[in-house]
């Protein structure tokens, strides 16, 4: 059977959109034929801002994730073949899905480079550090896991922080936990 990672990728971006927010892809920037820009790298991966207003030509398919963007105001073409991508999620709220690193080992020096791409033409996406996955849904669970750490835009290494957690989905916010998000591999 095909992965189901580039399937969960492609509904995961139109829900976060569709719900208002911005999607985010956490990105293992090693990953052979991978071409972002490496300034904005750091410890292996990268945080990639994917709404309409901050690319252009945006290809989701099964093999790979492509687009245009400006990065300090110079356009860039970025290549991911979806063995890459580690996590789609909301900035706002820190919900999607991190995906399991091992599903799709890294291939050999052999594998082939990424095609030339198109010049950007879109504003420059927003960067922020690299998460830890954190495979859960609930506040607490996340302070648990971001204790002690902090950064100035809100998004800590366990996501983005929840300063006004939405209500559960039965409405008026009850208390009830809801289900945590679960590793695909």
């Amino acid at each position: 059977m095909t992965s189901t990672r580039p399937y969960f990728v492609r509904a995961l971006y139109e829900w976060i959109l569709d719900n208002q927010c911005t999607p985010y892809l956490l990105v293992n920037a090693n990953y052979p034929a991978v071409q972002v820009p490496n300034e904005h790298v750091k410890d292996g991966r990268i945080i990639l801002n994917l709404s309409p207003s901050a690319i252009r030509g945006l290809v989701m398919d099964n093999e790979r994730v492509e687009f245009s963007a400006r990065f300090g105001g110079v356009p860039r073409s970025l290549y991911l073949p979806i063995g890459a991508v580690l996590a789609v999620y909301a900035k706002e709220n820190g919900r999607g899905m991190f995906f399991d690193e091992n599903e799709f080992p890294i291939p050999d020096a052999a594998a082939p480079t990424a095609p030339a791409l198109a010049p950007a033409l879109a504003p420059a996406p927003s960067l922020a550090p690299a998460p830890t996955p954190v495979v859960s849904d609930t506040k607490a669970e996340k302070e648990d896991a971001s204790a002690g750490d902090s950064s100035a835009d809100g998004v800590s290494p366990a996501g983005p922080s929840q300063k006004n957690p939405p209500p559960d989905d039965k409405g008026g916010g009850g208390g009830k936990k809801r289900p945590s998000l679960k590793v695909v591999k």
